[in-house]
């Protein structure tokens, strides 16, 4: 083979190694953008107000004259000194952990048949 063969041969090497990389580089960018998409459809809310008890899985802060209990676990980021008194504003989500569905009432006119 000559120098015109394998300069052939190491076009076609870096074209194969250009079109993996466009490749790579697309699965990346569709990643972080699914992943922020995903991200962005979870809503947050705020409750602001003092700390009236906590321990290691809820606080309790006082909005109004509302007690309110968030749950907490290891991986809920702290920012200060965390202690009953203390003003905060706790960022948090809300998931459903079960949906039961009623049955439905039966009709007047069902009723009155019966």
């Amino acid at each position: 083979m000559g120098d015109k063969g394998l300069q052939k041969q190491q076009r076609l090497y870096l074209m194969d190694v250009m079109k993996l990389k466009t490749f790579f580089s697309i699965v990346a960018a569709g990643s972080l953008a699914l992943g922020g998409i995903a991200s962005a459809g979870t809503k947050t809310y705020q409750v602001t107000g003092p700390v009236l008890e906590m321990n290691d899985s809820m606080i309790a802060v006082q909005k109004g004259k509302e007690r309110w209990e968030i749950a907490r676990d290891s991986s809920t980021k702290v920012n200060g000194d965390l202690k009953v008194g203390a003003k905060v504003t706790i960022t948090y989500t809300m998931s459903a952990t079960e949906v039961e569905v009623k049955a439905e009432k039966a009709t007047k006119s069902a009723a009155k048949k019966s």
